[in-house]
């Protein structure tokens, strides 16, 4: 029996990086997980490998979604339940980042993250509780937010806004749905090496931020305790607790898994 046995899972954001290395955690731990991202056609390929590599007992299905769009995120929903039976924990970790310099920053750069990461976020969190209050037997909703929800940068404005609002849809959904029995907490990575890492760090040379490859990676790094940049994997131990009964008793709260990086 893994930590996660008979539990049905969504995580969003699910086709590559952290949100792929949660669900395929979760699954090895004898999870069901519905594996989502708006990119249909690479998330169905994750799907049908984990379908085939599962040996942790749980069963995989896959959604393309929109999560800034209600009526995507209620079919992928019914979509897990109708795979499942049930959505015992729902990953909000879908997310989206576009630097720019302050004074540079647009609307369009402004709504086109705020909507991926903070109402996408809250959407969420909301269509998961309605289903969840429904069944009538609580659940677990966990956020991804960041290092950029503790301060603020200067060339990720509009994406630290955005995962501010994480903790505080975090916090508000905690209280909220508490009567329902159902927690809400989330989880803060810093500078992981995954396939957005390797575009941010494109885009802010494109900007002037960066004169280098790989030159905001190791400014990051430098200031990090454990010496060195996180991979997916230093995140999945983490995920599975917030997924798991040891979790049980949180709620509210956002785990910082940084290395070190911000003290708060």
């Amino acid at each position: 029996m893994g930590r996660v046995s008979g539990r049905s899972c969504i995580v969003t954001g699910a086709a590559q990086g952290i949100g792929r290395a949660i669900g395929e955690a979760l699954l090895a731990e004898g999870a069901d997980v519905c594996f989502a991202d708006i990119n249909g056609e690479k998330v169905a390929k994750v799907a049908a490998h984990n379908q085939h590599q599962s040996d942790g007992g749980g069963e995989v299905t896959h959604a393309r979604v929109d999560v800034t769009d209600r009526a995507s995120v209620r079919t992928m929903i019914a979509h897990a339940v109708s795979a499942f039976g049930k959505l015992d924990v729902m990953f909000n970790n879908a997310g989206v980042n576009r630097p720019m310099n302050f004074l540079e920053v647009t609307e369009e750069n402004w709504h086109f993250i705020m909507g991926v990461n903070g109402l996408g976020c809250m959407i969420g969190m909301q269509e998961a509780a309605h289903q969840m209050i429904a069944q009538g037997n609580g659940g677990k909703i966990i956020n991804t937010a960041s290092i950029a929800s503790r301060q603020g940068y200067d060339n990720v404005a509009p994406y630290c806004a955005s995962k501010f609002a994480v903790v505080s849809l975090t916090q508000s959904g905690a209280r909220d749905l508490a009567k329902h029995n159902i927690t809400v907490t989330g989880f803060a990575p810093g500078v992981v090496a995954t396939e957005m890492w390797e575009q941010v760090d494109k885009d802010l040379m494109e900007i002037g931020a960066a004169d280098r490859p790989g030159q905001a990676m190791e400014e990051f790094s430098s200031e990090i305790l454990r010496g060195r940049v996180a991979k997916p994997q230093d995140i999945i131990g983490t995920t599975t607790f917030l997924a798991a009964a040891e979790s049980d008793y949180m709620t509210g709260q956002i785990v910082m898994i940084d290395g070190g990086m911000t003290l708060v």
